[in-house]
């Protein structure tokens, strides 16, 4: 199977760029309500996964006074100041289901890169569930 026809095209989905800045960052996060997001760079290569928690600890890090915290200091770092690299693999274009399967088992996406690293999209682990689901009926049906 597939996985191209489960994928949520980068044109439809919520992401941020490395240079934004924290500030913009948390912006974009809050207007949209996702606690995590693909990050790619400036040639739409995929960095990393962000979420609300690795702003958090970021900003609590670079803040040691809670009162201190301006919207104006977020401007001072950018996303790929807090991305921690690896924490979320992407998968290829022609990855199985039963890979892309062990992948969602940790996240509610897993990210899609075609072969030169540039992010195309996201599935959803929600796509993943139905699919198997899906399957699995038909395997009982053929049972009966």
């Amino acid at each position: 199977m597939n996985i191209a026809s489960f994928l949520s095209p980068k044109e439809e989905v919520t992401f941020l760029r490395d240079d934004m800045t924290i500030r913009q960052g948390l912006e974009k996060m809050k207007r949209y309500g996702y606690t995590a997001v693909p990050v790619i760079d400036a040639e739409d290569r995929y960095v990393g996964v962000v979420s609300e928690g690795d702003f958090l600890w970021n900003i609590l890090s670079h803040n040691s006074e809670l009162d201190t915290i301006t919207m104006k200091s977020l401007e001072k770092l950018s996303v790929r100041d807090i991305i921690q690299s690896g924490k979320i693999r992407p998968v290829c274009i022609d990855t199985n289901m039963e890979e892309l399967l062990g992948q969602a088992q940790m996240q509610n996406f897993v990210p899609v890169i075609d072969d030169r690293n540039v992010f195309i999209g996201i599935i959803t682990r929600s796509e993943i569930i139905k699919y198997f689901i899906k399957k699995q009926i038909e395997v009982a049906e053929k049972q009966l």
